[in-house]
């Protein structure tokens, strides 16, 4: 077994993906040759695109597509080559629009393309512990001017705060509405962002006062799970394998990754934070870390942090969640849902 395969059982097991597939509707006048096509592709590899013409006819031309993205174009029925360097990971859309007698036909496939990178397992070391509420359901956690904020869910308790992380003293505390369940924060332009989790709302405060300003509803049908920001735009998880990308002026969702490790997915993203220009990510129902870059998906590191449970005790104590990184000491901290201890800890390969 390949090394970043055991590192991902860390995360989530091996569950592999099925390989190339076709849209639904497939055009049975032409299809995309994929007889030699790998199960995944790498980002180094390039795909060779071609049709089947099983009944002959006579092709003038054929214009190529990725992702519904004219690519290029060829005479007659000669195949058409794709570097796939540049694409992010995941599914690829393949159509070959087919141009004969006056006529035109698509032939679509779908292929994969997964991540060739080796995870590090990377280390850790616990430099200070420090009182969590063990009531507190934690959805986000980040720092903010040298103060810790906390968010948490469920129904009809959720709400974010300032608390001395030193002494586990709550400073300052927002309830969310009864019927909103509680997911990450994040701090930009002088605001405070935050997540709920299946109400397809969020919620926009000013950083200094804590007060509503304006609430907003997501422009795509997904969840809200975890947060974080790179100081121009705001990144946000769904509970899926993606990441997305969002313009905190407009809260428009404009981009997103994939999280891949080798070939597997890593569902089931949650909290978020974003340091030294990496994402490091909890994964739910896993007490690890991932840490992924930003610009393709691709895990990089996985901090296996199990061995923090022998210092749990809270009878409630549930999944590792949370992560903030305090600029003030370059240490990170983190906790877990239910958890009556925060930890801060260094990295290291």
């Amino acid at each position: 077994m390949k090394k970043y395969n055991f590192l991902t059982v860390i995360l989530l097991g091996i569950t592999l993906i099925g390989c190339n597939g076709t849209k639904k509707g497939e055009n049975s006048l032409f299809t995309i040759d994929d007889s030699v096509f790998p199960a995944h592709f790498l980002p180094k590899e390039a795909v060779s695109i071609g049709i089947l013409n099983p009944n002959s006819k006579e092709i003038d031309s054929i214009v190529y597509f990725v992702n519904d993205k004219k690519v290029g174009s060829t005479k007659g029925a000669e195949k058409f080559k794709f570097e796939l360097k540049d694409q992010k990971l995941g599914y690829q859309y393949l159509k070959a629009t087919a141009y004969f007698g006056g006529d035109s036909s698509d032939a679509t496939k779908r292929i994969e393309l997964v991540s060739d990178v080796q995870p590090k397992l990377l280390k850790y070391k616990v430099i200070n512990t420090f009182p969590h509420d063990p009531e507190a359901f934690t959805e986000g956690l980040e720092f903010h001017d040298g103060v810790l904020f906390e968010s948490t869910g469920q129904k009809e308790d959720s709400y974010f705060r300032s608390v001395d992380y030193k002494t586990g003293k709550v400073i300052q505390q927002v309830d969310l509405p009864k019927e909103y369940f509680g997911e990450g924060i994040t701090f930009i332009n002088g605001k405070i962002y935050q997540l709920s989790w299946q109400e397809k709302t969020g919620f926009i405060y000013d950083a200094k006062t804590l007060k509503l300003e304006k609430t907003f509803k997501y422009d795509k049908d997904i969840e809200g799970w975890g947060m974080t920001h790179d100081h121009k735009y705001i990144y946000h998880s769904d509970g899926t394998e993606k990441i997305w990308k969002m313009d905190p002026n407009t809260q428009k969702l404009i981009d997103y990754i994939n999280v891949y490790s080798g070939s597997s997915k890593i569902k089931a993203i949650n909290e978020l934070e974003l340091i030294d220009g990496k994402f490091y990510v909890n994964v739910w129902q896993k007490d690890a870390i991932a840490v992924v870059d930003p610009k393709s998906g691709a895990v990089e590191g996985i901090l296996d942090l199990s061995g923090l449970r022998k210092f749990i005790k809270a009878p409630k104590a549930e999944v590792l969640n949370g992560i903030a990184y305090n600029p003030q000491t370059k240490t990170i901290f983190v906790t877990g849902k239910y958890w009556e201890k925060i930890f801060e800890i260094t990295v290291s390969e």
